[in-house]
């Protein structure tokens, strides 16, 4: 009696036929909505730091090295691919791209570093790049940002001029330990 059932599952199981695809060789169709890794573009990047402010996985860290020059980093091992960072972005610089099969050994194979050329205004100080001088009255967005590039880390302080004090603190920021 119990022959005859394992016999009857037998045949219900090869009666299918091979069901999975041959992955490395056959690359199964990529759903036209998949939000995968985001692409930057640095020509239409204004360097508002929107992307950075929304991001609730904290990948895109943004610095101010000096009073010109504004570097935007993107560490995609933290990335969760939600699509804030496009959503937000006022001049759609972030596309999401239909790329999920990212894994590599280096860290910096995933990770996109701009920097961007600013000019800042002789009146109120903000930042706003060069190409683009109507974006700044879209963005209202005012200050200098210290992220930590080093250390990866977010540093919630800005400043309405370049501080050097600010930025040799956010230098020496540590990670807080674990005890």
């Amino acid at each position: 009696m119990w022959l005859t059932s394992k016999i009857k599952q037998l045949l219900m199981v090869m009666k299918p036929g091979v069901v999975t695809l041959d992955y490395p060789n056959e690359r199964p169709p990529v759903p036209a909505n998949l939000r995968g890794q985001p692409v930057f573009d640095h020509q239409k990047c204004i360097g508002c730091g929107g992307c950075s402010d929304h991001c609730p996985s904290r990948c895109i860290l943004v610095r101010d090295v000096c009073q010109e020059l504004r570097v935007m980093l993107y560490d995609g091992s933290r990335c969760t691919y939600c699509g804030r960072c496009a959503d937000i972005c006022p001049e759609q610089a972030i596309t999401m791209s239909n790329s999920f099969e990212i894994a590599c050994d280096d860290k910096d194979d995933i990770t996109t570093r701009m920097e961007l050329f600013m000019m800042s205004c002789q009146r109120c100080g903000r930042c706003y790049e060069m190409e683009k001088t109507n974006a700044i009255d879209r963005i209202n967005l005012k200050g200098f940002r210290y992220d930590n590039l080093e250390q990866r880390a977010l540093i919630r302080k800005t400043s309405e001029t370049f501080s050097t004090e600010l930025l040799k603190e956010s230098d020496n920021y540590q990670r807080p330990s674990k005890k």
